[in-house]
């Protein structure tokens, strides 16, 4: 029993002791770095949300949809980034190239709480983008390199949990800090949250640049030993074949990308079923409870964060299972979470029904988190075998998904149309059907491409057993002519 319960929690148990301590070091100093690297991300985007409703709008005189606005230039820095970033890990250590990154936010951070205009913001923002958008498509092209299919779920798990869990941290930090913070020293609670946030990120950077292993061919953590670090690369071999070259990069790898179906698929499904987590990264349930009145700002920061609480849960334990069952399937979470999506979005469009049911509404929207890590971990999957177009295929696709984003709340979710967003919901509901038609194109195709792979390997093996029965028949032919002659010779 405890045996099926630590499988389903940690999946395999290694075969060796040398990998399961291997696994063991990784675990630690991977998972560690990397998810207090995107709860730091997380939690400075979530307190631009938080610091709107707590503040910030009525000292910098902020009107119309110029919360949007931020957000959408935050966007266009991300896109902007995304891809460079990920192929900058490829020539640069990870340990370095994310670290520097991370300082370049951290200060940015401490620079937004002194700000007197939004046109700062927006510039602040846009090139806070560009830094941020190492962390998330890096962290799971790292997460790839390290780990198997059966130890990649709950990783990716976890890691996208830690960044939810700063989102969960901001709305308890901001409430906190607008009740102890607020006119302490001439500063407002908001701006006392962005310093707050940049003391946080500093110390983690640094951590980072003693403690990452980068990737397993480059690898030179002091705490991994010889054995350990030829193990690294060895136990991902029969998984991913080419998985072996770091650093090389041509003009072959856009034609080798862009002839296979991978890029395509991978980043259509992000880019729409991406769009089903708008209900928490919009802030609706905060701009929904400031806007029908009745809640101190202490309770408008702090009731959303059930939704978070609900997107952990739901997050940790869909990667959790889809790493437990043997076929390692994926697109289940993402059918999970479009239902969850499509029912929270009609309980809201109904407006006459009871406030305790759009409460329910919001924290049931949660679950389209839980789409984040199993996505990563499915596209991981099926580039498995060649790491370059991994990393492109993961960067594609949270670039896709912030195209999209870059316009999407625009239209669909203006802070002028709180406390329905009708409009929103609306699209709620199309997004959730439309990741559903994705879902299944991408399994589809996957599907295919192992039937013809398998194919293609029966078909070689097949020509092997040919070409070794020819040069038997051969070898044979020759033995009998050679006993035919000598037979004649003593004749």
């Amino acid at each position: 029993m405890i045996r099926k319960f630590r499988y389903f929690v940690w999946g395999e148990s290694p075969a060796t002791k040398t990998e399961r301590q291997l696994l063991l070091k990784i675990d630690w100093f991977i998972l560690s770095y990397c998810c207090l690297m995107y709860f730091c991300n997380y939690l400075d985007r979530s307190n631009v949300s938080n610091a709107y409703v707590s503040g910030m709008r009525e000292e910098l005189s902020m009107y119309g949809t110029q919360f949007n606005q931020i957000n959408t230039i935050f966007t266009c820095g991300y896109i902007v980034g995304m891809i460079p970033n990920n192929l900058m890990l490829q020539v640069v250590p990870p340990r370095i190239w994310f670290s520097s990154m991370q300082i370049v936010w951290g200060v940015l951070t401490f620079c937004t709480s002194a700000v007197t205009t939004v046109q700062q913001i927006y510039v602040i923002r846009f090139f806070q983008g560009i830094a941020e958008s190492s962390t998330f498509v890096g962290t799971h092209y790292i997460l790839g390199s390290w780990y198997k299919p059966c130890e990649l779920g709950k990783r990716s798990g976890i890691f996208t949990s830690s960044g939810l869990i700063g989102t969960l941290f901001s709305g308890v930090l901001q409430a906190a800090v607008y009740t102890n913070l607020n006119g302490v020293a001439g500063r407002s609670g908001w701006r006392w949250l962005f310093i707050i946030d940049g003391v946080i990120t500093m110390p983690i950077a640094l951590y980072g640049f003693l403690m990452f292993p980068d990737v397993p061919t480059t690898t030179k953590a002091f705490y991994l030993s010889e054995e350990e670090r030829l193990l690294s690369c060895e136990r991902l071999v029969t998984e991913k074949d080419k998985d072996i070259d770091h650093g090389h990069l041509s003009w072959g790898l856009a034609r080798r990308i862009l002839g296979r179906w991978r890029w395509y698929g991978c980043s259509l499904l992000f880019a729409v079923s991406g769009e089903t987590e708008s209900f928490g990264s919009n802030n609706l349930m905060g701009q929904w409870l400031k806007a029908i009145g009745g809640f101190t700002v202490p309770q408008v920061d702090y009731y959303p964060s059930g939704m978070t609480a609900f997107a952990i849960v739901s997050t940790f334990v869909c990667a959790t299972w889809t790493d437990a069952t043997k076929s390692r399937a994926r697109w289940p979470v993402l059918v999970y979470m479009s239902i969850c999506g499509i029912v929270a979005a009609i309980c809201i469009l109904v407006w006459s029904s009871p406030t305790g049911l759009k409460f329910f509404a919001y924290y049931l929207a949660g679950a389209t988190y839980a789409g984040q890590a199993t996505t990563f971990a499915w596209a991981n999957q099926i580039c498995a075998d060649d790491h370059q177009e991994r990393a492109v295929v993961l960067a594609s696709m949270n670039m896709w998904n912030n195209v999209v984003n870059a316009w999407w709340p625009l239209v669909f979710y203006p802070a002028t149309d709180a406390p329905r967003f009708t409009k929103g919901m609306w699209a709620m509901i199309g997004t959730c059907i439309a990741t559903l038609l994705v879902t299944w194109l991408v399994w589809y195709l996957e599907r295919r491409e192992k039937r013809e792979k398998a194919r293609r390997e029966n078909v070689e093996e097949a020509d092997k057993r040919s070409a070794r029965s020819r040069e038997g028949d051969e070898k044979s032919s020759k033995s009998i002519a050679r006993s035919s002659r000598r037979s004649h010779d003593r004749a």
